[in-house]
């Protein structure tokens, strides 16, 4: 029978992906590297709720990770469609060189 994990290493996983996820949106310039880095993000915070759900015996976090879930999947629908929209006016997909105040 193979032994529990305990729940620091979830978190550990979990905060090394957030760390990970944030470097990558400040680092990174291309929009839709920072949509996967938000992603990333919002499942390292999915990961803590559904192992503290796990380690408290309570559903509630694992039914909260489906509304993150919800959110996460309507932020990329909206982001890639502006990504596409940015594509097609400035043909660039990087955040530093698309100027929307410029005529």
């Amino acid at each position: 029978m193979p032994q529990n994990i305990p729940l620091e290493y979830y978190l550990a996983l979990s905060a090394i992906m957030f760390v990970i996820g944030a470097a990558g949106v400040v680092t990174r310039r291309n929009a839709i590297i920072i949509f996967m880095c938000i992603e990333m993000m919002l499942n390292a915070v999915n990961l803590t709720l559904v192992s503290f759900s796990s380690y408290l015996g309570d559903a509630s976090g694992q039914m909260f990770v489906f509304f993150v879930m919800a959110v996460a999947a309507a932020e990329a629908a909206v982001g890639l469609a502006i990504v596409l929209s940015l594509f097609r006016s400035s043909q660039t997909v990087y955040v530093d060189e698309v100027n929307l105040m410029k005529w």
